[in-house]
């Protein structure tokens, strides 16, 4: 006797079910606008610069209704009712990513992509030159560089680890003298 299987559990490995077609989105219109603002501020720390982007983003995909919109204003306003502080957001990327061990140029960089300029930058560029040592510190015990590592590196294990320490946005100077620390040396005795 043949088993009879039921049609709707295999519909999917076969194909032969014919999708639904989804329901067209509506456009947006300005206080549907507004209602995605608030949510993704809600949801997520962002900078002005962030949700602007986002607005145009989701008006180009469901396209537009109504008079004409202005996404920097929405942002600019989500940041009047507080709900969006650059500075604020700009030194908590910079804390984690020092934390992280990533020096002042990967943090500028990041700061930069995320809008993150002007006067909101400088403020928070002299927390970052005095977190630098710290930084690449925790890097190099992260990835068992110079005074953190098992063994005195040769010199293209050196090369390398000056490379990843570049890379991480570190000074050129500094990540020179932690490479040529050896195993066990104190950092603390780093002159930046």
């Amino acid at each position: 006797m043949a088993s009879v299987q039921n049609p709707l559990s295999v519909w999917h490995n076969q194909g032969d079910m014919p999708r639904v077609p989804r329901r067209p989105v509506p456009p947006l219109d300005r206080p549907a606008l507004e209602r995605l603002a608030l949510r993704y501020v809600e949801r997520f720390a962002t900078t002005r610069s962030r949700l602007t982007d986002y607005l145009r983003r989701k008006i180009r995909e469901r396209g537009w209704d109504g008079e004409a919109a202005d996404p920097a204003a929405i942002a600019e306003r989500m940041a009047e009712l507080g709900y969006i502080d650059d500075r604020l957001y700009g030194e908590a990327k910079a804390n984690a990513m020092a934390r992280r061990g990533l020096g002042a140029r990967r943090v500028a960089g990041a700061l930069h992509q995320a809008g993150i300029k002007g006067e909101d930058a400088e403020a928070i560029a002299p927390g970052v030159a005095e977190r630098a040592l710290d930084s690449a510190i925790a890097f190099a015990r992260r990835r068992r560089i110079g005074p953190f590592a098992m063994e005195v590196a040769d010199r293209p294990l050196r090369e390398k680890q000056i490379g990843a320490m570049l890379r991480a946005g570190h000074a050129p100077a500094l990540a020179r003298q932690i490479v040529q620390m050896a195993p066990g040396d104190d950092p603390a005795n780093l002159d930046q």
